[in-house]
């Protein structure tokens, strides 16, 4: 694994400790992972590899995370008792270690979203391309007329949708009166 593999470009500026781990064909990082694409294939990565290691990255930024805070918990403030000078330097340290580290993890996100939005541009519609309807009229389409039998089913099966809708709409009103009974009392018995 020591080899040194070909840099991506758009991934040079990253340490080597946070570019993503890539490793000889058919091995897998970690069970439940599916292998790295073959040797041929760096180069090339698909945009769908570099979002799976960006939600490892933003996994491993939620961890820091958190370890950050349990650190900032488990400290005490200066309140008078005299704590161990070396508990607050190694405190501070890992900190300082973990801060940096969400810099670089936040700097390798970055990369890679970059690097998604350059490889994917010609993927991407405008708003108007996804809701096609908006600000147009419908355009009449010739349909044949279908037999009365379905067009009796369909009235039916729009009549059962109605009065489900109906139905779903009274629930939820009762919900929602329910909900503010349960909050009036709670303000009122505090």
């Amino acid at each position: 694994m020591a080899a040194s593999l070909p840099q991506k470009p758009g991934m040079a500026g990253m340490p080597p400790q946070q570019q993503p781990h890539l490793a000889p064909p058919g091995a897998a990082s970690a069970v439940g992972q599916q292998p790295v694409p073959p040797q041929g294939a760096l180069r090339e990565i698909s945009p769908v590899f570099l979002c799976r290691i960006g939600q490892e990255t933003v996994q491993d930024i939620v961890a820091r995370t958190m370890e950050i805070f349990q650190i900032t918990r488990a400290t005490q403030l200066p309140n008078g008792v005299t704590q161990s000078q070396a508990m607050y330097q190694d405190r501070f340290g890992k900190l300082q270690e973990h801060l940096r580290q969400l810099a670089l993890l936040f700097r390798k996100l970055r990369l890679l979203y970059e690097r998604c939005v350059e490889m994917t541009s010609d993927l991407q519609e405008g708003p108007a391309e996804i809701l096609p309807y908006v600000g147009e009229e419908l355009l009449s389409v010739n349909v044949e007329p279908c037999s009365p039998a379905v067009n009796q089913e369909r009235k039916e099966v729009l009549e059962k949708v109605r009065q489900k809708n109906q139905e779903m709409k009274v629930l939820m009103d009762q919900m929602r009166n329910l909900l503010w009974d349960v909050n009036a009392m709670l303000t009122l018995r505090k």
